[in-house]
């Protein structure tokens, strides 16, 4: 089976970005099929694209990797852009890539991972090109989760995302989402419930271990021996980590020296936290660059002692974040303030806590909590390592993903 993997965010180990496509790529590769990725190149370490060209053809583990100049690889550079600028990077990515894509062998199925939405329309168009089954990824639904965090309010063009996604669903053969209630809406949207498998994000066990050294790490973050709750990921609207630096003042004028929150990352709002944090003359806040690489931030994550999976407050959560799933793999406890699916598997499992996310003295409390108890905290994180184990092996999902790709074919 030739798979044509349409994904603008694609990166391997070495990027810093999430490694589900990479992963599940190299996963359909070992079971003996071919993978042609199609990734955005600008910007992008990995695979650039040279100046003077429209594309650029690479192979890694086996995966056949074609960059295109067009928007850019790394989601947290689009948090900085307005709303109007990453829309026409992502029609720009789209175009590109369904342009180029005609010029490669046919494959027997094309599938196309959200987020942009517009991904999808480039999917669909090759789907009926190659006349191939199109399989079609949900890693967020739009335009429901741009307008719950209020991102989104012009109703025109709510209408038009709307319809976009009604168009992209009833077109593919298949649908993939990352989370019941992505399901949920995708049938609220029209779509037959037998059309749509839940695939959750999956956790990096041999990436992400509670084994990993971070000793070095922690040192470099200047710790020493305070209680660390970490974030890493974008610093964007939709994440609301102003919640966090909150929560550091609460800590603050309780007196809690002893615990510290590192936020490592980048992304629009970030310059807006830093002046949070220095306004209130926090000495608790840590600010740290992105991991030059997954390695790296797994040793970070390391030299941690719970992680935080935090998002604006929004009327619904469906979202799957990697970081989540990457802070069970390393078996430390997680914080979290998304209700629903995320919130009940972490209190249901009794591997961390899931918090108001309009009450940021809740993680305040909780930080205390653990802070307070270290036998609670190595157990809520013996908890989680175990919890990805069970249900979030990456290759167990994979497996799930490749018998999705070989139904469409099979009935083609």
């Amino acid at each position: 089976m030739h798979i044509l993997y349409l994904h603008q965010y694609f990166a391997t180990r070495k990027g810093t970005t999430g490694t589900r496509s990479y992963e599940f790529a190299r996963y359909l590769v070992g079971e003996g099929h071919r993978v042609t990725t199609m990734i955005s190149g600008l910007e992008n370490r990995e695979f650039p694209v040279p100046g003077d060209k429209k594309y650029a053809e690479f192979k890694t583990e086996g995966i056949d990797v074609v960059a295109i100049a067009a928007a850019y690889n790394d989601p947290q550079v689009g948090s900085g852009m307005s709303g109007w600028q990453r829309m026409l990077k992502f029609y720009q990515f789209a175009w590109l890539a369904c342009r180029i894509c005609k010029k490669l062998p046919a494959p027997d199925v094309v599938f196309a991972t959200h987020t942009p939405l517009t991904i999808g329309l480039a999917g669909l168009a090759l789907g009926r090109y190659f006349k191939v089954p199109f399989v079609f990824e949900v890693r967020d639904l739009w335009p429901e989760a741009l307008v719950n965090i209020g991102a989104l309010k012009n109703p025109l063009v709510i209408w038009w995302l709307e319809r976009m996604a009604k168009k992209i669903y009833a077109g593919a053969k298949y649908i993939v989402a990352l989370s019941p209630g992505m399901k949920e809406g995708i049938i609220r949207a029209g779509v037959p419930a037998d059309k749509v498998t839940v695939i959750p994000n999956a956790s990096d066990l041999d990436l992400f271990s509670p084994d990993i050294d971070g000793s070095a790490q922690r040192q470099q973050l200047g710790l020493k021996d305070r209680f660390a709750g970490i974030y890493f990921g974008a610093m964007g609207l939709a994440n609301g980590l102003e919640y966090v630096i909150e929560a550091a003042r609460i800590l603050a004028e309780r007196g809690k020296n002893n615990i510290a929150l590192v936020l490592l990352g980048s992304g629009g709002k970030r310059a807006e936290l830093e002046k949070l944090a220095s306004k209130y003359e926090l000495k608790n806040v840590i600010f740290s660059d992105p991991a030059p690489d997954k390695e790296q931030l797994a040793r970070i994550v390391a030299g941690c002692d719970v992680c935080l999976t935090i998002y604006r407050a929004a009327k619904e959560y469906t979202w799957s974040p990697n970081k989540m799933f990457d802070a069970l793999a390393a078996g430390k406890p997680v914080l979290i303030n998304v209700p629903g699916w995320l919130g009940e598997t972490i209190e249901k499992n009794n591997c961390g806590r899931c918090l108001d996310a309009r009450r940021p003295e809740m993680l305040a409390d909780a930080l205390e909590e653990l802070a307070g108890n270290p036998e609670l905290c190595r157990q809520m994180g013996k908890n989680a390592r175990e919890l990805a184990q069970r249900e979030f092996d990456r290759v167990k999902l994979a497996g799930i993903f490749k018998k999705v790709l070989i139904e469409a074919v099979s009935k083609k």
